[in-house]
Parts: structure tokens; C-alpha cells; sequence
């Protein structure tokens, strides 16, 4: 099954520092992780919604299905897949805050860069 988070491509990660909008450390990143969390589950829910009812119009009783189905290796295989790549998501600036800090990329260090190529 071809998943549209099953990505064979390496992450990327946006150059620069982002803008922080918040005083107290850490909580642009909880932030941000929140929003991951919130669209995943908006989109979730709506799959959800569509999934019951075509159930519904088809006679099919979902809760007790769900509550019976025993997951294949393959498709704990595929759901795995699916929450590391989640879990890459919701990390993502914690991950690049480390990468970052680990390159010695610091808010002085990018201002001096500006200054030197702004007097050319």
C-alpha cells in the first residue's frame, strides 16, 4: 500500500532562523507541535466522519468490526511507517532547533552574516 506519507526522499529543512513570537523558550515549538497535532486530527476526524457513514448506508456495524479486527503484520508494518513519519512532523522543530545549535547557527552568528553581505 502506497501511503502519501511513505516518502523515500530525505526532509529538508527550511535555511535561516524563524521568527519567534513567544518570550518563554520552547513554547514557539509547542506551538507548532500543537498545530501538527490539530490538523492531523481535523483531517482524521473527517476521514472518520466519511468512513461511518458509508458503513451506515451499507449496514455495516463499525463499532463492533473495529472492536473484532486483528491487524495483519503488514498493516501494523504500514502504521508504524505512518507514526514515525508523524512523529518526524510533529518533532520537526525540535529536531532543526538541534541540527541548528549543533552547526553553531546563532542569532549573533546570522546577524554578523547579514552585516557582512550587506556592505557587500
Amino acid at each position: 500500500m502506497n501511503a502519501p506519507y511513505a516518502t523515500a526522499s530525505p526532509i529538508r529543512d527550511a535555511k535561516g532562523k524563524r521568527p519567534h513570537f513567544y518570550e518563554l523558550p520552547g513554547l514557539d515549538q509547542a506551538m507548532s507541535m500543537i498545530l501538527v497535532l490539530a490538523s492531523e486530527f481535523a483531517a482524521l476526524r473527517e476521514r472518520m466522519d466519511t468512513l461511518e457513514h458509508i458503513l451506515k448506508a451499507n449496514g455495516i456495524d463499525a463499532s463492533a468490526a473495529i472492536e473484532a479486527y486483528q491487524p495483519t503484520t503488514e498493516v501494523l508494518t504500514e502504521r508504524e511507517r505512518w507514526r514515525q513519519a508523524f512523529l518526524a512532523r510533529l518533532y520537526y522543530l525540535a529536531r532543526k532547533d538541534a541540527a541548528d545549535a549543533a552547526r553553531g547557527d546563532t542569532e549573533a552568528r546570522y546577524r554578523d552574516t547579514i552585516a557582512t553581505i550587506a556592505k557587500g
